[in-house]
């Protein structure tokens, strides 16, 4: 099954003397998005994988004229993980500066941001795409609302990777998971510097995994782990960066009950979450349903608003005797406080919230109504 990405015309984002780079965690289809899209472009073009020894040492070397006669006489070049070339900011810029027509599309997973590889030479002469997991969005685009909300128990243990959502066997959608987590995601995150224990990462991420909606104590984690706290912020702050968790921090204007300093973590991917945990039962056999559905939405949510540029800063509210909202959008000047719940039911609005912000909304997101928010 085809399913039809979001950004599948990368002729819009094309943009002479810039680069296009697209990134994002490894195994949600880049390579494959940037594959269509070279074939049916009608230019002229080279792809490249960043992984080739000869194609390193041509960007690594700096050379104006290797790098040149590399891309002589064609009208886009494009490297595939990009991230493997070190120092490639620079050899691309060489690229884009000296070459005023050429096109360059640039694919990479997660660390080639974190990395460091494109930030400062590429400044001003970069476009940044994020590609995620499949979302309900791109779904829309072959099913209605009643064929998305009927496979909505499919998404919540299973997840949204495209080779996930393709595949109609259960042991074989369970293997892709476990194979993404054991073969892809640690190995991204082991390549960084100072990562060398990956038994460490996947217990902190299975801590994680059972404290969804919750927010997160780092000395605690640590004392669980055997590490200090700086070590645990340091593994959240990879986790993050690299596609893995969702760092939601708390909201406030100074009323003194109000909860900030710490965070809630989601994870980027439901299905990754529960092969961290090997728990795929169905909702009805499950404890923590309400905890796949929170993450679920606002994962959703996240992809909506990158997709189409929903600018809007997000946090999670609480109040210090346990009064909550579980995502919060601060737009065009306006607060959105939003209620995830699973089973349909009226909340109303906590006191202090309505007192504090007088002009905010209230809306509870459930089963009944969640498509017209994530979609």
């Amino acid at each position: 099954m085809k399913i039809p990405r979001y950004y599948q015309h990368l002729s819009d984002y094309l943009k002479s003397g810039r680069v296009l780079v697209i990134y994002g965690p490894r195994q949600v289809g880049k390579t494959t998005l940037l594959k269509d899209f070279l074939i049916k472009s009608g230019l002229k073009y080279k792809l490249d994988s960043g992984e080739d020894i000869r194609i390193q040492e041509i960007f690594e070397s700096s050379d104006f004229s290797k790098i040149l006669d590399y891309a002589k006489g064609y009208d886009l070049i494009a490297i595939d993980e990009a991230q493997k070339i070190k120092n490639v900011g620079q050899g691309l810029k060489i690229l884009v500066d000296q070459i005023p027509k050429i096109k360059v599309i640039a694919t990479g997973s997660s660390s080639f941001e974190l990395a460091g590889q494109i930030g400062e030479p590429l400044t001003g002469r970069k476009i940044t795409l994020t590609l995620f997991p499949i979302s309900q969005l791109e779904l829309k685009k072959l099913y209605n609302d009643f064929e998305l909300r009927q496979k909505l128990e499919e998404f919540l243990v299973y997840g949204g990777y495209p080779e996930v959502v393709s595949s109609d066997d259960i042991d074989e959608k369970k293997r892709i998971l476990g194979e993404i987590v054991g073969s892809y995601l640690l190995k991204d995150i082991l390549e960084l510097d100072k990562v060398k224990n990956s038994k460490i990462i996947l217990d902190l991420l299975r801590l994680l995994a059972f404290q969804i909606g919750n927010e997160v104590s780092l000395s605690e984690l640590g004392r669980q782990l055997g590490i200090d706290y700086k070590t645990v912020a340091r593994y959240l702050d990879i986790l993050e960066k690299t596609f893995v968790l969702y760092n939601l921090r708390g909201f406030s204007r100074n009323l003194r009950k109000e909860v900030t300093k710490k965070s809630k973590y989601y994870f980027y991917d439901i299905g990754i979450r529960n092969a961290i945990v090997s728990n795929f039962n169905p909702s009805s056999l499950r404890d923590d349903v309400g905890k796949l559905w929170e993450n679920f939405i606002i994962m959703e949510r996240i992809k909506k608003q990158e997709y189409e540029k929903i600018y809007s800063n997000n946090y999670f509210w609480r109040t210090w005797d346990g009064k909550e909202i579980d995502w919060v959008e601060e737009r065009e000047g306006k607060l959105y406080g939003y209620e995830l719940k699973w089973k349909p039911k009226g909340k109303k609005s906590p006191d202090e919230w309505a007192a504090t912000y007088k002009n905010s909304e209230y809306i509870v997101i459930s089963q009944n109504d969640y498509l017209k928010f994530i979609c």
